[in-house]
């Protein structure tokens, strides 16, 4: 397996492992042969939303989204604990997170 392919199959098992139901995958890496390790992006489709993943090994930077639907039920732990996972596996140095509640959860207050 190749750094980026085995890359994406560490992210599906945190998908797993997070609780969500994939159901789809798109991979698609920007190798080329004889070069350095290039990029590659990444979807899982979930039951529940999608997840995406970026790569830039030359510039040492990776973006990482968890987009989650709450309508059945509230996947915000679940969401957060798989973007820990994600970021265990990529130990960046700096991070930058954004998370938006979209919506309202059924549990909230009006």
């Amino acid at each position: 397996l190749t750094y980026s392919a085995l890359t994406f199959a560490c992210c599906l098992q945190a998908v797993n492992v997070a609780g969500f139901q994939p159901v789809a995958l798109l991979f698609l890496s920007f190798a080329v042969a004889g070069a350095p390790p290039c990029g590659f992006t990444a979807t899982v489709l979930l039951a529940e939303s999608h997840v995406c993943l970026h790569t830039w090994p030359e510039q040492q930077a990776v973006t990482l989204d968890v987009y989650v639907c709450n309508f059945g039920g509230d996947h915000s732990t679940k969401a957060r604990a798989l973007m820990a996972a994600l970021l265990a596996l990529f130990q960046p140095q700096h991070t930058e997170q954004h998370a938006l509640c979209r919506g309202q959860l059924l549990s909230a207050p009006l």
